[in-house]
């Protein structure tokens, strides 16, 4: 790392040794790098994640499943990243963009996957009739602030967290470029937190979930360890918002679900029935 301008060349070719702290888990090409299996538990549903804001908008969805009376049980398998689990070939099979989360459907004859947190959520929302509005423009509206948060957070972690919290060099560009693109849309959900109770409106959705690990974990100060440096203050709606998301149990519950990092107390690595939260 030097202060002399870069200058790209003609043709980029990737250099695993530079990329900071999570280089080693990236590479420019897809497909399994070795044979490794997937475990399989006891229940409907094998969910396969890491506790990161992304994994945790689907362990919040199931608890809150399962507080609402569905039959929605779940063993919630760690993948660690840091390690290259995503690359072996049973996730990958499950997931061909060796991203978490990703789950697999037992319930029926066959076996159906699904991946991408989004899709996760509506597919599990639609098969139980819960927390997604079945028509009109209620639907509308959260499924609109679901795909907002899809499309915007990525602005967050792979923009702001990575070149604010994991980049090799600070590059004050970047991080001024990310910071304000980050602090716009905490303002476009503050704005919209000063009208209605939950995102999408008087009732609690699978929005919320989706939204609540990467917005409301920048309102509680736990992202990034950068509430102060975004002045997380101005945004008192989004802060109301998210002490009250947090207050319910289930999500308490989902937020520490294949948690790796952080107080040992909030860390459930893997989840196989509900009684593995008693012994935190």
């Amino acid at each position: 790392m030097t202060d002399t301008p870069y200058v790209p060349p003609k043709v980029w070719t990737w250099d695993q040794d530079n990329g900071g702290k999570w280089a080693s888990t990236n590479r420019p090409i897809a497909g399994p790098t070795h044979d490794a299996e997937l475990p399989v538990g006891k229940h409907p549903f094998q969910l396969y994640s890491l506790g990161t804001p992304n994994g945790q908008k689907v362990t919040i969805l199931f608890e809150e499943l399962l507080a609402a009376g569905h039959e929605a049980e779940y063993d919630a398998w760690l993948i660690d990243i840091g390690k290259g689990d995503q690359f072996g070939s049973g996730f990958v099979a499950v997931n061909p963009n060796s991203k978490i989360p990703a789950l697999l459907d037992r319930s029926g004859p066959e076996p159906i996957r699904v991946f991408e947190s989004g899709a996760i959520l509506m597919y599990l929302a639609e098969k139980f009739g819960a927390f997604l509005p079945t028509s009109g423009a209620a639907r509308a509206e959260t499924l609109s602030w679901l795909f907002w948060q899809m499309g915007s957070a990525p602005f967050v972690g792979g923009g702001f967290g990575h070149f604010y919290a994991y980049a090799p060099v600070k590059i004050e560009y970047a991080i001024n470029r990310y910071a304000m693109e980050t602090k716009r849309q905490l303002d476009v959900l503050n704005r919209r937190l000063a009208d209605t109770e939950y995102v999408a409106g008087p009732e609690y959705t699978i929005a919320d979930m989706a939204i609540w690990p990467w917005y409301g974990g920048l309102a509680k100060g736990w992202n990034y360890g950068a509430g102060e440096f975004l002045s997380v203050q101005e945004y008192p709606n989004v802060i109301r918002w998210a002490d009250q998301v947090f207050a319910r149990p289930a999500v308490k519950r989902g937020r520490i679900v294949n948690r790796t990092t952080g107080d040992p107390s909030e860390q459930l690595r893997e989840r196989h029935d509900a009684h593995d939260f008693d012994r935190l």
